[in-house]
């Protein structure tokens, strides 16, 4: 019983050195400033200290890469979850969107904010800074809705 137990540690050790080998490629793209939202439009400062806070690294090219975003099999999921979180909306290419769906992104962020179903929990579970007040959430949507109203034919 001995030797089996040996045995499976010394395969699971193995297999967990070998899927290191496997390693997505943890991106941060040059971000030109004449692109960003900040460029784009005034975002008061408590909801551009929110989105710096809890939205950054996922929507933004400026992702801080953690230590464990190296590390297989977790880094799959870190780097999927950028990706995703870029594709949705990327704060650092927001002048790429057409005006509809600037919107709708805008728009969103209340909405997901609000039903607190953004920043994703497994985010969360590592980033307690980026949990979202009552007041965090006020503050994205007070801006949000007011740039979508301005916009408004």
């Amino acid at each position: 019983m001995t030797n089996l137990i040996r045995t499976a540690a010394l395969l699971f050790l193995a297999a967990i050195a070998g899927i290191q080998a496997i390693r997505p490629a943890r991106t941060n793209p040059p971000t030109d400033p004449a692109r960003t939202m900040g460029a784009a439009m005034t975002v008061p400062a408590d909801a551009a200290a929110v989105l710096n806070r809890a939205c950054r690294d996922c929507h933004s090219n400026e992702t801080t890469w953690p230590w464990y975003s190296g590390v297989a099999p977790v880094s799959w999921f870190v780097i999927d979850h950028v990706r995703s979180g870029r594709r949705h909306f990327n704060y650092s290419e927001w002048t790429g969107y057409e005006s509809e769906k600037a919107r709708k992104i805008l728009h969103d962020i209340c909405e997901e904010t609000r039903k607190g179903s953004m920043p994703i929990g497994s985010y969360l579970l590592v980033h307690r800074d980026a949990r979202l007040s009552e007041a965090d959430v006020h503050a994205l949507c007070n801006w949000t809705q007011s740039v979508v109203a301005a916009r408004t034919p």
